[in-house]
């Protein structure tokens, strides 16, 4: 270390090493030390320090050498002061520890997984007080012609797959590197420039592909990230890990009938995480197989949950439904779209938005929480901003959109309708909705015709009741009418409702079509790709970035998606300057947005709480489809140095992360012409909405009705206490589960 460098300055480790002798050192030691330094009038290290460094030793992992060095530190004492006092005391042990080793590696190789064809290069880098030799060897073996800091292989290919090591010496000193584990993957992908290049960042390479197995086969699924350092595998299988399974190759042997199901891996670095596809594998007799041909050439989910109503009673469960199906639902495998709080023509856009994906064989499933009601056998979803009253011209009429999807030639049409049903007396309209006569259709009905649906939000139920029921079943192995059956007795069971509220399910299914069937591209797989890609535009993060301010501290600005339409961001502190005693990074003028806050609870991103970073400011920010410009925000630092008496330094950045999400899709717009509004638009006469009355159940749960009943009418509505409780609620009930 220079002899100037203040002693607060030094390395850890060498911090480390020189505590341990001065506190195992009787009279050549710290107590030595402090006495020494105290006569230098410089540093002033009264008595009483030297008290309070002695006192130290009480403590479990206390070390008196460190107080003291810290104090010195603080004082202004350098590193040649330092070595000074010790040549004083007389410490050569402790004086070595601040003395350059003769030979020192400053930079280690780094595994890493690469596309075979690219260039592969590995570093060791070392400094000693004579010219430094390098020799790599692969294993045991010395790599020919390899005496260099560098290790280049180009191009890798497979056979360079293995472990690598760099012997350094200087005169008679020597030392090894640190392993450095290369992985080389073999792919159909093109070669561009060398991974190197591309800034370490991991890259899906290989996805896992459906298998199709008789019982006894071997299982056999492959997956592969590239990128720097190399990354870790965990296979999952329906979603839960499977032991010992972190290897970049899953092999089962002699696969069993009771290891069918959907398997993907998660890929992770220490500061990334990415999922494969999920992969559906079958197992079975040779009828079995033949059985289970059934298929679809994509799966596409819409799901909207209304609560923020502007003339109507809040909601609150949508939320919390709409979010665990949406988890649940792309474990199937299915591209999910998650929407809360939709205006009318926000609502008819991103239906129009939803039937582009759809084409001919896939399975389209649209779920909705929210008020709503049901005339003449038509149901009718009722958007946030809908007047008071409303009427079928203010709303989305689900059998509409039924109509649009049958011209799309879906395999399957589920419809999933988390709301009341009973009749609105003053629309007095009769829709004339003709409906292709096709076999592909389910209805499923969180309560029966002219009845009401509850939720409940104490003993720890934050769901609807329906949902409560229905994420238990979702991912069965179950034709979908058998799967919405089991659902039915199991609420059917439930004392707070019985008698109350029932699921109905409506169905023209002839085959025996499953939400896991796998999927396999039809005549299409341009389009369908096409498509695929078109739902992905809307549901693309910003990149992860770091930012380097002028003091001297770092950055990181991450992203996460809550719903297809609400962002987390959040700032992490990485690196900050020793002087700094305080630094704080939050972003501002993000509207509209929840203010920062130190804990993902705080912020009320309960959902995402246990996968975000911890020791990070969040902020969530909902309603993208309202962002008609690019979102732009200015990250504020704020620091306090040591010696600026604790006054606060500000620093501002601005950031601009283009239209994230949903935003991308401009739900704002007006409603094209051709869209699903022409078919829902029908006659309605005047009224006046019905008045509201909660409605509470003889048990004494505290429950409340998505529709609340007057004496002749209701229109729906759903009421409980104030979100942030549910929200607290959902948490304890998931840890409760976990437990």
């Amino acid at each position: 270390e220079s002899q100037t460098l203040s002693v607060s300055l030094l390395k850890e480790p060498v911090v480390r090493r020189l505590c341990e002798v001065l506190d195992q050192s009787s009279n050549k030691g710290w107590r030595k030390l402090g006495e020494i330094v105290g006569n230098d009038r410089r540093f002033k290290v009264s008595p009483d320090d030297m008290e309070m460094c002695s006192l130290k030793v009480l403590q479990p992992e206390g070390s008196p050498s460190r107080t003291l060095l810290k104090l010195m530190g603080e004082r202004g004492c350098t590193t040649g002061h330092l070595m000074d006092y010790l040549q004083t005391v007389g410490n050569a042990e402790a004086l070595q520890c601040l003395k350059p080793p003769a030979l020192q590696i400053l930079v280690q190789p780094q595994s890493v997984a690469i596309l075979s064809g690219h260039n592969l290069r590995l570093s060791c880098y070392a400094v000693g007080k004579s010219p430094v030799q390098y020799q790599w060897f692969k294993g045991k073996d010395e790599v020919h012609n390899s005496t260099s800091p560098d290790l280049m292989i180009s191009p890798v290919s497979l056979r360079d797959t293995g472990f690598y090591i760099c012997r350094v010496n200087c005169g008679d000193a020597f030392e090894f590197s640190q392993w450095a584990q290369v992985d080389v993957l073999n792919t159909n992908m093109p070669c561009g420039q060398s991974y190197q290049s591309a800034g370490g960042r991991l890259k899906l390479v290989i996805q896992p592909k459906l298998q199709r197995l008789q019982v006894g086969e071997n299982l056999q699924l492959e997956c592969g990230a590239v990128g720097r350092p190399i990354p870790r595998y965990q296979w999952h299988r329906n979603g839960v890990p499977i032991p010992k399974a972190t290897k970049r190759k899953l092999v089962i042997p002699h696969a069993m009938q009771e290891q069918h199901g959907r398997y993907r891996c998660e890929i992770s670095s220490s500061t990334e995480r990415l999922w494969t596809n999920e992969v559906d594998v079958v197992i079975g007799t040779v009828n079995t197989l033949h059985f289970r041909l059934l298929h679809s050439t994509d799966k596409v989910a819409l799901l909207i949950g209304n609560l923020s109503y502007q003339n109507h009673p809040q909601l609150k469960a949508p939320m919390v439904d709409v979010y665990e199906l949406t988890n649940l639902l792309r474990q199937l495998n299915f591209q999910v779209v998650s929407l809360l709080d939709l205006t009318e023509s926000e609502m008819r856009n991103a239906v129009d938005e939803f039937l582009l994906l759809l084409h001919k064989g896939v399975y389209g499933l649209l779920y909705y929480a929210g008020h709503g009601y049901e005339n003449y056998g038509n149901s009718f979803m009722v958007p946030v901003d809908a007047p008071n009253p409303y009427r079928s011209a203010n709303c989305l009429c689900v059998q509409s959109i039924l109509k649009l999807m049958q011209e799309k030639e879906t395999g399957l049409n589920v419809f999933l309708l988390d709301m009341c049903r009973k009749r609105n007396v003053h629309d007095e309209s009769t829709p004339n909705i003709v409906l292709r006569v096709t076999a592909n259709i389910v209805f499923g009905y969180a309560t029966c015709q002219d009845a009401e649906a509850f939720e409940l939000s104490s003993t720890g139920f934050t769901n609807g009741v329906f949902v409560k029921f229905l994420k238990k079943r979702l991912l069965d192995d179950e034709k979908i009418t058998v799967l919405l059956d089991r659902v039915a007795e199991d609420m059917g069971q439930f004392d707070a409702t019985k008698g109350k509220q029932a699921l109905e399910i409506r169905s023209s299914l002839s085959e025996r079509r499953a939400l896991t069937d796998p999927i396999l591209p039809g005549n299409s797989p341009n389009m369908a790709h096409t498509l695929s890609r078109h739902w992905a535009k809307a549901h693309e993060l910003p990149e992860s970035m770091c930012l380097d301010f002028d003091c001297g501290a770092q950055i990181k600005l991450g992203f996460a998606a809550e719903f297809s339409n609400v962002l987390v961001i959040y700032t992490h502190i990485i690196k900050k300057p020793e002087d700094m005693s305080l630094c704080q990074a939050h972003d501002v003028d993000v509207d509209p947005k929840e203010m920062n806050r130190e804990t993902p609870e705080e912020t009320g991103v309960y959902f995402l709480s246990s996968s975000l970073p911890q020791h990070c400011l969040y902020t969530r920010v909902g309603a993208l489809q309202k962002l008609k410009e690019e979102l732009a925000f200015t990250l504020c630092l704020q620091g306090t140095f040591v010696s600026m008496d604790d006054d606060t330094v500000h620093w501002t950045k601005t950031i601009n992360i283009g239209k994230p999400l949903i935003a991308r899709l401009d739900l704002h717009r007006h409603v094209r012409r051709n869209s699903c509004l022409q078919t829902c638009l029908m006659p309605h006469s005047p009224s006046h909405s019905p008045c509201h009355s909660p409605c509470h159940s003889p048990c004494h749960i505290q429950d409340y009705a998505r529709l609340s009943s007057s004496s002749r009418m209701s229109i729906p509505i759903e009421t409980t206490d104030d979100i942030s409780e549910l929200q607290t609620v959902f948490i304890n009930s998931l840890q409760l589960q976990q437990q």
